[in-house]
C-alpha cells in the first residue's frame, strides 16, 4: 500500500455511534469482562448508573481556580490534565463527576452519555464568567467506565457529538466515545524511578527495540494482538535476553485508524483501547521498568486527523487548528495543523507530554515529524505557504512550542530525553535552548540511515565507487547528539525487509546484514531497531501480520538473532562503545582511505586514556590475510566480535581469538596488527595487556 493510498483511508469517512441504543454500553461492559477477544479483561466492571435527568448539573463545585485560568489563557498551564476533562470528584457528600472543556466559540455545550440516554438537554454545561471560553459543571453519581461525549452547538448552530479532549479512555474503535476513567494503580518501579537517571543519561550505553504493539506477536489461539497484560509477560523478558536497554513503541495513543500505526493520533491523552485498559499499560510499563528497560513512546504533536468527532473545528471554528490552509492543513497526509501561536492549544499540546511522562512513568519522549513542525514550506509549492514575519521559511510558532516543552520536560523530569525525527539540516536540534538549540536531548541521525543503506544496497564489486557514503557521517558525527535508526519506515511500503535490501545469494545477504549491523553498533551514536531486523525477518513489515518467529526455528535466523544479542552485551560491558558517543574525543580512524579494498578502520575511545576498541570492517566478499593495521598499544588484541564467526552462520574466518602487536609502525601508531579480515565481516578488538 503507498502512502497516498494509507492516507486516503486514514481520512476516509467512518462510522460513529451516537445512537441512543443500549448495544454501545453492552459491548463495552463485554469487552471489560473478556468477551471481546480484541480487548483483554479489565480489571473493574462497569457500573455506570443512570442518571434521571432530574438530577440536574451543578455549577458550584468548579476545580479551576483563577490562577489555572491565568496559566491557561498564557499558554504555560502545562497540567491541564488535572483541570480540564472530566473528573471524579466529591462536592457536599455527592461522589460524581466534574466536567470542563474548552470551546469558545460554542452557543451551547452539554454532556450526553449512557448515564442519560445520551439526551443532549438533560445535563448542559455552563460557560465561566472569565472570558475563557472553558464550560462546566458537575454531575453527581456518575461512575467510572461510563460513556460520555461532549455535545455542542457550534458557531453555526450545528449539532455535534464531540470527545473529551482530555478524555483518559475510549472505546475500541470504530466507536468513538469518551470513558469516564481515573487511573487507580499502584506502581512498583521506585528502585528504577530512582536510578533512572544512571541508564538513560547520555554517557549511558543505548540500544533501542522499536516496535508496533498490535503486530509484535499474535495469540496462537485466535491471531490477535497481544494485549499490554500479555506483551508485560514476555517483552520484558525478550528485551533482557536480546540486551536491549530501551523500548520505543510507535503511537499507543488512541488513534481511529489502526492502519496509521497511531501517528493519526486523536486520544492525547488516552493509551489505545484495543489493547486494554490504561491500567493495563501502567502494568505493561512497570514491568519494563522492573526488568530494567526504559520506555520510549512515539508523540505526534505535528497534525491530527480530521475525523469530525474529534479536535477538528472542535467549536465550529479553528480551535486547534489554524484557519487558513496554508497553515492548518498537511498536504500529504490529509490531517489539521496544530495552531501553535495559540496560547491555549500550546498548553494543551505541552500537558500531554507531561502526561505520559508524569502518570505512566514514561522515560522519552521521540517527537515525530519534527521537520514538518519547522518549515512553512514542508511539501508545498510556491504559494501554497504563507511566510513569517521577518519573509523566511521557518514556522517561529513551532520553534517556540518545541522550545518551551523541552525546558519544561527537563526541568520537570531529571533522567527523561526527547528524541528528535528531524530529517533536514536544522542546527542545534540537540543543543540546549540557551545556547540558541531547540532543546532536545538526541536527534535521529536520518543522513547516515539513509547513506548506509544505499551504500549497503551497491554489489560489493561497486562499493569502492561510492566509498564516501561509508565515511561521510563521521564529519558530522558530533554535530548532534545522534541516535542511529533503523525504524520502521525503512522496511514498509514496498521498500522490502532489512535483509532483502542486500545483495547477492542468501548467503552474502545475511553476511551484509550482519556486516551492517556490526557497523552501526560501533559507529558513534545511540542505537534504534525496528522489531523483526534482530532476527533477518524476510518479509516486509505488515502491521496486520505477526513478526515471522517461526523463522527462528532455523540456524541461519538464530545466527542474525544471536550477533544482535552478542552486539548488544558488547556495547553494554565496553564503556568506549558508548561513553563518548557525541565528543570527537570517541573515535579516531585508523584508516579510512583505503577505497579499493572497501575496507575501513577505527578505534572507539571512553573516558579513560587507556580505554580502546579496534573495529575493521571488509565491505567485499574478499578475504584479506595479514592485512596490517596501526594500533596505539602493543600487548594482547584480544577478538571481542566477529560477524564470520560460525555461530552467526559465518564462514568461520578470523583471528584465532586474537594475537599480540607487532612493534611494527603503521598508521601513524607504533604497533601494527597482521589481521585476517572475513568477507563481508566486521571485527573488534580490545587491547587486554597494555603494552607502551
Amino acid at each position: 500500500m503507498s502512502k497516498k493510498q494509507m492516507m486516503a483511508m486514514v481520512n476516509a469517512p467512518r462510522h460513529v455511534d451516537n445512537d441512543n441504543s443500549a448495544h454501545v454500553k453492552t459491548d463495552i461492559q463485554a469487552s471489560a469482562r473478556g468477551e471481546n477477544a480484541a480487548m483483554p479483561p479489565c480489571a473493574d466492571t462497569l457500573t455506570s448508573v443512570p442518571v434521571a435527568a432530574s438530577n440536574p448539573v451543578r455549577y458550584d463545585a468548579s476545580i479551576l481556580t483563577e490562577f489555572d485560568i491565568f496559566l491557561f489563557k498564557q499558554g504555560t498551564h502545562y497540567t491541564l490534565y488535572e483541570k480540564l476533562g472530566a473528573h471524579k470528584i466529591e462536592k457536599d457528600g455527592a461522589t460524581g463527576v466534574f466536567f470542563a472543556v474548552w470551546a469558545p466559540n460554542a452557543q451551547s455545550v452539554s454532556v450526553v452519555g449512557d448515564f442519560n440516554n445520551w439526551n443532549s438537554n438533560s445535563h448542559p454545561l455552563n460557560i465561566r464568567w472569565d472570558g475563557s471560553g472553558i464550560w462546566e459543571g458537575f454531575i453527581p453519581n456518575l461512575q467510572k467506565w461510563g460513556l460520555y461525549k461532549f455535545h455542542i452547538q457550534n458557531s453555526h448552530g450545528e449539532h455535534k457529538d464531540k470527545m473529551d479532549p482530555f478524555a483518559r479512555a475510549f472505546e475500541q474503535p470504530p466507536r468513538t466515545s469518551s470513558i469516564l476513567h481515573w487511573p487507580e494503580y499502584d506502581w512498583r518501579d521506585a528502585e528504577w524511578m530512582r536510578t533512572r537517571k544512571e541508564h538513560t543519561a547520555l554517557s549511558a550505553p543505548w540500544t533501542v527495540y522499536e516496535m508496533h504493539i498490535g503486530s509484535w506477536r499474535h495469540r496462537w489461539d485466535s491471531g490477535l494482538s497481544l494485549s499490554y497484560k500479555e506483551l508485560a509477560e514476555d517483552l520484558p523478558r525478550y528485551c533482557n535476553e536480546m540486551g536491549f536497554t530501551a523500548v520505543e513503541l510507535l503511537p499507543i495513543m488512541e488513534h481511529p485508524f489502526y492502519g496509521s500505526w497511531g501517528y493519526q493520533t486523536l486520544g492525547y491523552f488516552a493509551p489505545s483501547s484495543r489493547y486494554g485498559t490504561p491500567d493495563d499499560f501502567m502494568y505493561l510499563v512497570d514491568k519494563l521498568h522492573q526488568a530494567g528497560v526504559a520506555v520510549i513512546l512515539d508523540w505526534v504533536p505535528s497534525h491530527f486527523p480530521t475525523d469530525d468527532y474529534g479536535l477538528a473545528r472542535y467549536d465550529g471554528t479553528a480551535l486547534y487548528e489554524h484557519q487558513d490552509p496554508r497553515k492548518g492543513f498537511h498536504p500529504d497526509w490529509g490531517s489539521y495543523i496544530f495552531n501553535y501561536s495559540r496560547n491555549e492549544v500550546r498548553s494543551y499540546l505541552i500537558s500531554s507530554a507531561i502526561y505520559w511522562l508524569e502518570q505512566y512513568h514514561i522515560d522519552g519522549l521521540r517527537i515525530d515529524a519534527v521537520a514538518s513542525m519547522l518549515y512553512l514550506d514542508y511539501s508545498r509549492k510556491r504559494g501554497e505557504w504563507e511566510p513569517n514575519v521577518h519573509g523566511g521559511r521557518e514556522n517561529l510558532e513551532a520553534i517556540a512550542f518545541l522550545r518551551d516543552m523541552n525546558k519544561e520536560i527537563y526541568g520537570r523530569f531529571p533522567g527523561v530525553q526527547t528524541i528528535a525525527e528531524e530529517s533536514t539540516d536544522w542546527p542545534m536540534v540537540s543543543r540546549p535552548v540557551f545556547l540558541g538549540g531547540l532543546g532536545f536531548g538526541m536527534k535521529w541521525n536520518m543522513g547516515w540511515m539513509h547513506d548506509m543503506l544505499s551504500y549497503m544496497s551497491y554489489e560489493p564489486v561497486h562499493r569502492s565507487f561510492h566509498h564516501h557514503q561509508l565515511t561521510f557521517s563521521i564529519w558530522y558525527a558530533f554535530s548532534e547528539n545522534f541516535m542511529l535508526p533503523i525504524s520502521h519506515d525503512e522496511v514498509v511500503h514496498g521498500k522490502g525487509s532489512l535483509v532483502n535490501k542486500m545483495p547477492g545469494d542468501w548467503w552474502q545477504r545475511r553476511a551484509n546484514l550482519r556486516l551492517l549491523l556490526g557497523y552501526m553498533w560501533m559507529h558513534p551514536g545511540k542505537k534504534l531497531l525496528f522489531m523483526g531486523c534482530e532476527f533477518g525477518q524476510g518479509l516486509e513489515w505488515n502491521h496486520n501480520s505477526a513478526l515471522e518467529w517461526h523463522l527462528l526455528d532455523k540456524p541461519e535466523f538464530r545466527g542474525i538473532q544471536q550477533w544482535v544479542k552478542d552486539l548488544n552485551a558488547a556495547l553494554i560491558h565496553n564503556p568506549p562503545l558508548y561513553e563518548l558517543d557525541f565528543a570527537q574525543d570517541g573515535f579516531q580512524w585508523v584508516d579510512c582511505s583505503d577505497w579499493q579494498k572497501s575496507i575501513v578502520a577505527f578505534l572507539r575511545k571512553g573516558k579513560r586514556d587507556d580505554e580502546f576498541v579496534l573495529v575493521v570492517a571488509n565491505f567485499t566478499p574478499v578475504p584479506r590475510d595479514c592485512y596490517r593495521i596501526g594500533v596505539p598499544y602493543g600487548g594482547f588484541w584480544a577478538e571481542i566480535l566477529n560477524s564470520d564467526a560460525t555461530v552467526y552462520g559465518g564462514s568461520g574466518m578470523g583471528n584465532a581469538g586474537g594475537m599480540d602487536a607487532d612493534a611494527l609502525p603503521s598508521h601513524g601508531h607504533g604497533y601494527s596488527l597482521p589481521l585476517t579480515l572475513p568477507p563481508l565481516g566486521i571485527i573488534v578488538f580490545k587491547n587486554i595487556n597494555r603494552e607502551v
